[in-house]
Order: structure tokens, then sequence, then C-alpha cells
């Protein structure tokens, strides 16, 4: 296949870069030059064009920019492609997307995707080999898509090595909200409240173990695109904040009660977690 992938940052670069290894030819589209040298440096396109050069060629097109951008970048793709090429988006919130575009006479033409993978970096440098082994990826709406464009993508994230599964796209945000993007908050908040800290106390940092630097790793996360996915998923993302709160808020009671038990019961009721994970896990293995 003839793929363009339109923002070549981590998700876009790291599809690419894979996608070259299965002999596909990569077409790269990014507004930053910056970008566009790399991406031809590190080997993750075969060529960067512009829109009006891929939509002559193209097959596929992966759309792998902020949210904020993706509505307004599908609907000039639908608006130009002919019936025989595909358009689909990796963004982490679909239900805007699904109904900026669902009343589009080429809506056929498109999919909803959501590869759940990544990294805290950005930028094309980011893009690695292995992203997406044994992950999954979320298509939405997929009963609103034409068979063979569906095949085209599923047949990409399969050779991506990824395990496709459908779900709503209200639901996709509302989920993502409390597995992903309120991941996000706690990082930036426990950042923030550091740093604060810091300030005052320059020997902070001197005793920070590993558990607080993987705590915190998702604050080195890109703004231009976090706060496009925050924006995108506002109410749900509030939602999980609000709960979220509750439980901060608990948990200071029982420390400020002096509880150690109610704090213990607290913690193994968390540690809960692990059978769940333990069982997500188990369920990919036994389906790959």
């Amino acid at each position: 296949m003839k793929i363009c992938v339109v923002g070549l940052g981590l998700i876009g670069g790291s599809i690419a870069k894979e996608c070259r290894t299965r002999e596909h030819y990569l077409y790269g589209v990014d507004a930053n030059p910056i970008h566009q040298e790399k991406a031809i440096d590190f080997g993750l396109v075969d060529e960067i064009v512009d829109i009006d050069s891929a939509l002559k060629n193209a097959d596929v097109f992966v759309v792998a920019i902020p949210v904020d951008a993706v509505e307004d970048m599908c609907q000039l793709l639908l608006d130009r492609i002919g019936w025989h090429q595909t358009v689909f988006d990796v963004g982490s919130t679909k239900k805007d997307i699904c109904m900026a575009i669902a009343d589009h006479p080429k809506r056929s033409r498109f999919i909803a995707s959501h590869p759940l993978a990544g990294t805290e970096f950005s930028g094309p440098g980011a893009a690695i080999l292995d992203l997406f082994i044994g992950k999954k990826n979320i298509i939405c709406e997929e009963h609103k898509s034409d068979e063979d464009a569906l095949e085209k993508v599923l047949t990409i994230f399969n050779e991506l090595g990824m395990q496709s599964l459908f779900m709503d796209a209200d639901a996709h945000d509302k989920h993502m909200a409390y597995v992903s993007h309120l991941s996000h908050v706690s990082a930036f908040t426990l950042s923030l409240t550091v740093l604060d800290i810091e300030q005052d106390q320059k020997q902070i940092f001197n005793l920070a173990s590993t558990g607080f630097e993987s705590t915190v790793r998702l604050a080195k996360s890109n703004p231009d695109t976090w706060s496009s996915i925050f924006d995108k998923n506002a109410n749900h993302l509030s939602d999980a904040l609000g709960q979220y709160i509750n439980h901060l808020q608990h948990f200071k009671s029982v420390i400020d009660s002096g509880d150690k038990m109610a704090s213990k019961e607290l913690i193994e009721k968390a540690n809960e977690i692990k059978r769940v994970l333990n069982g997500l896990k188990l369920n990919v293995v036994k389906l790959s």
C-alpha cells in the first residue's frame, strides 16, 4: 500500500517506521520543516510531500496530529479523496471527531481509531519500532465504514501487532478519561506540587527515588497534545477528576486521623488493581 502519514510525531512516526518494514511506500506530511527533515533523516518515510501530492498517490491517510486539529484535517481529506482511498485518525478522543464528519458524503471512507500506545516523548525522534506490539487498538463506529476501508485499516493495525476492539465513541472517551487522561492530570499535578516545594527545598530532587520518577514520568508529555485532549474530553475528565478528588480527600482524612488500620485497608483495597491488570494481561495472551 501507499500510505500517507499526516503528522510525524511519536505515533505517526512510529506507524510510518513500522509500515516501512512491511514494504509499504510511505509519504509524510508535516507543517513543521524540522519534523520534515528529521523524518527523512530517521528513515520514517520515503518522501515528504504536500497534501495535494499525497491525494494524487496515497491509498490510505493516517491523521496523527493533535485532536483539536483532527476534525478539520479529516474534513479536508474526505472532501478531496476518491472512493478508492481511505482515511483514519489515531486521536485519543473520538466523539467530537465522529460527530464532525457524521454527515459527510464520504463518511464511509473514514475509520475512527485509537491505538493505545505511546511514551512521554514527542516528535520524529521519539518514533520507535515495536511500540504497538501486544497493545490494543480501539475502532469506533465501524458499522459506518465501508468493508474494504475497514479491512485496509485493520490490516495495518494487525501488521503493527495490535489487537483491535470495537467501541461506541462516547464510551471510548469516558473510559479514556479514567484510564489515560486522569493519569496524565495526576502526573502533571504531582509535578507542579513538587516544583512548588522545590523552590524552598533545593535538595528535594536529590532525594527523589525511582518510584517518584516512574510516577511523574507522564508529566514530560507534550503540552500541545495533552491540552487538546483535555479540552476535547473535558466533561468526562471533569467527572473522573471529581471522583479522584473525593478519594484524595478521604485518604487525607484517614492520614489526618492517625488511623493506621484505616490507611492499611485503603491500600489493600487499592492493591486489587493488580488482580485486574494481571487478568487483562492474561486475556491478551489468550487472544493472541
